[in-house]
Order: C-alpha cells, then structure tokens, then sequence
C-alpha cells in the first residue's frame, strides 16, 4: 500500500478513537455508495453524523480542511442521501469534518468541525 494510503488510514483510526472518546458511537466505517463513499458513520446522542476525515504529514502546503471543497460536499452528501435511504433513517444528521496532522510515529493534532456544511 503506498504510504499516502498508510497515513489516511491512520488517520481515520485517529478520528474514530477521538470520537469514541468524545461518546460518539461509531456505526459504520468506509461506507461506500458507487464511486463515494462516506469515512465514519456516527450517533451524537440521536443525530447521525456523516465525518470527513482528512489526514496530511504537516500544514506546509495546505490546511486539511481545505481539501473539502464544492465537489466533495456534493459527493458526501448524495452518499448521505443514499445511506439515509438505504437505513430508513428518519431523524436528524450532521456533516463533520476531523482534520488530523501529523504522522504515525508522533502525537497528532486533531481539529473537529461540527456541522461543518
């Protein structure tokens, strides 16, 4: 696997563990809908939160949460859309989005955005 792949998938584990720490409950995880697909699945008490995971070594080029732009808001939420048809869910959701900086071998910094779009 290459190592961009390696440091994404860390950093999904670090998003999952900070939210379970945080007493979300994580109900799915890689949730794929065609060609998209949806990182963590989560309950906040009664909501459904769809989160965005972005992982990057260091800010030097860019903020992780800039690489949410119009297109992959759209992309997650007909992902959403599809999800919350396919579970029949029939209460409230929110998009969050974890940018988590830094690399494996050291303590990241984690930055959540709640109801970020």
């Amino acid at each position: 696997m290459a190592e961009h792949n390696d440091l994404g998938k860390w950093g999904e584990q670090v998003a999952a563990d900070y939210l379970l720490r945080k007493g979300y409950e994580i109900i799915e995880r890689d949730w794929k809908s065609g060609h998209r697909d949806l990182d963590i699945i989560a309950l906040d008490g009664d909501i459904v939160v769809f989160v965005e995971v972005k992982t990057r070594s260091n800010r030097m080029f860019t903020d992780p949460v800039d690489a949410v732009g119009y297109q992959k808001i759209h992309n997650l939420q007909q992902a959403a859309n599809h999800y919350v048809k396919y579970r029949h869910i029939d209460g409230d959701i929110r998009f969050d989005i974890v940018c988590v900086t830094g690399t494996i071998d050291a303590e990241p910094e984690i930055e959540h955005i709640e109801d970020a779009f």
